[in-house]
């Protein structure tokens, strides 16, 4: 049986991606500081709505590991994307393989 929402986790080199959905939002932990990605469930679709990236972390590639996590996780859950936000609008742009 799969994971549920609030038990999704994902490891990488700065730690683990963490689905947050009592605050409907992904979070990375990085050298004390958080990148989040805030999201709402609109039927079958997770629509990303604000991705935070601390100014120490932005540059390196934080926000978009966690997206990438993010949309792993949307899809292991059966749900479509949607980027409302800007980052994650252009992140599906330059990898239409993550898009709907």
């Amino acid at each position: 049986m799969g994971k549920a929402m609030g038990e999704a986790t994902a490891r990488h080199p700065w730690g683990s991606v963490r689905d947050n959905p009592e605050f409907s939002r992904f979070e990375l932990d990085v050298d004390g500081e958080t990148a989040l990605a805030y999201y709402r469930i609109d039927n079958d679709v997770m629509v990303f709505t604000s991705t935070q990236t601390p100014p120490r972390l932005r540059g390196q590639g934080v926000a978009s590991e966690l997206i990438r996590n993010a949309l792993e996780f949307a899809r292991a859950r059966g749900l479509k994307v949607q980027g409302d936000c800007s980052f994650v609008a252009d992140y599906l742009r330059r990898h239409p393989e993550a898009a709907d």
